[in-house]
C-alpha cells in the first residue's frame, strides 16, 4: 500500500529536521498537530537540496542536483518518488496547491550556489534572498493558512520578511564557513576581508527591519501557526543578539551560536508571552 510508504517518507522528513536542525525541529513541535508533518515535509525538500550545493564536496554536485531536479519534476507530475523526502514533499505540495514558481524560485536559488560565489549588486542579493529563503516562508504559510488564500494574499508580505530575516541571519553566522570554506560572499557592499562595525551594523539594521515586519505578520496568523513561528522568531531574534554584541572581526572567524539550555529558556519564555498575548 502506497500509504505505507507515504507514512515512511513522512519518518524521514521528521528525521530530517531533527538531525540537522535542532532550533527548526522545536519550532516546530509547537506548531498544532494537523500542520507540523507538512512543515517537517518542507524542510526536509529543501535541507536535501541545500545539502547538495553545501557538504557534497567529494561527489559530482551539479549531477547530483540535476537527478534531484529530475525527480522533483517527475514527483510533482505523477505524484509519486521513490525518493521518500521528494515523494513527502510532493504529497504537501498537492494538498496546499503551492504554487509552482516558488519551488522553480528555490531550485534556481540553489544551482546558483553550484557556481557562483559572490553576489556584487542589492539587485542580485535580493533575488537570491527571494529564491532561498523568502520562497520558503511562502511555502509555509500555505500550510499555516491550509490554503485559504486571502489569508494567504493577506500575510505574503510579511512571511517573506520573516524568510529574509532568518536567511540573513544565517548568512551572518555562518560567514566564516561561507567565504573560507565555500568561497561565497552573500552581502553586497560589504568587504568581508576587513569586515567593520558600520557595514556589520548596515547588516543588522537591515535584519531587523525584516524582523519588525515579519513580527506583525505572526500576530495575525491562525492559532494552529502562531506560537511556532514566534518560537523560531524568537530564536533568531536571540540569535541576532548576540551577533550584534560580537566584534566584527571575530564573526569572520568563528560561528555564533544559541546553546541548548537557551533554547529551552526562550521556549519557556516565548510560551509565557504567548499565553499573555504580548506577541
Amino acid at each position: 500500500m502506497k500509504q505505507l510508504f507515504d507514512t515512511v517518507s513522512y519518518s524521514c522528513s521528521k528525521t530530517v529536521t531533527k538531525t540537522y536542525s535542532t532550533s527548526f525541529s522545536l519550532a516546530t513541535k509547537m506548531l498544532s498537530n494537523s500542520i507540523r508533518n507538512d512543515i517537517y515535509n518542507i524542510y526536509g525538500f529543501v535541507r536535501l537540496a541545500d545539502e547538495i550545493v553545501d557538504s557534497f564536496h567529494d561527489y559530482k554536485k551539479e549531477a547530483l542536483f540535476n537527478e534531484l531536479t529530475e525527480d522533483l519534476e517527475q514527483a510533482l507530475q505523477e505524484k509519486i518518488s521513490l525518493n521518500p523526502i521528494i515523494n513527502a514533499f510532493q504529497y504537501t505540495y498537492h494538498k496546499y496547491n503551492i504554487d509552482k514558481a516558488l519551488v522553480d524560485a528555490f531550485m534556481k536559488s540553489m544551482r546558483l550556489d553550484l557556481h557562483k560565489t559572490d553576489y556584487l549588486t542589492t539587485q542580485e542579493y535580493k533575488d537570491y534572498i527571494y529564491g532561498s529563503a523568502d520562497v520558503v516562508g511562502l511555502m509555509c504559510l500555505k500550510v499555516f493558512v491550509k490554503g485559504d488564500e486571502e489569508k494567504y494574499e493577506n500575510l505574503k508580505d510579511t512571511a517573506m520578511s520573516l524568510g529574509s530575516a532568518f536567511q540573513k541571519v544565517n548568512f551572518l553566522r555562518d560567514l566564516k564557513a561561507d567565504y573560507d570554506d565555500l568561497n561565497r560572499s552573500y552581502f553586497p557592499n560589504a568587504d568581508l576581508d576587513n569586515l567593520n562595525e558600520a557595514s556589520k551594523q548596515a547588516i543588522i539594521d537591515d535584519i531587523e527591519a525584516d524582523f519588525d515586519k515579519g513580527l506583525s505578520g505572526i500576530k495575525k496568523l491562525p492559532i494552529d501557526a502562531q506560537f511556532g513561528v514566534f518560537t523560531a522568531y524568537r530564536y533568531y531574534r536571540q540569535l541576532l543578539k548576540k551577533l550584534k554584541k560580537t566584534p566584527a572581526l571575530k564573526i569572520k572567524s568563528t560561528r555564533i551560536r544559541v546553546s541548548n539550555p537557551k533554547k529551552i529558556e526562550l521556549l519557556m519564555r516565548s510560551y509565557v508571552k504567548y499565553q499573555l498575548n504580548l506577541l
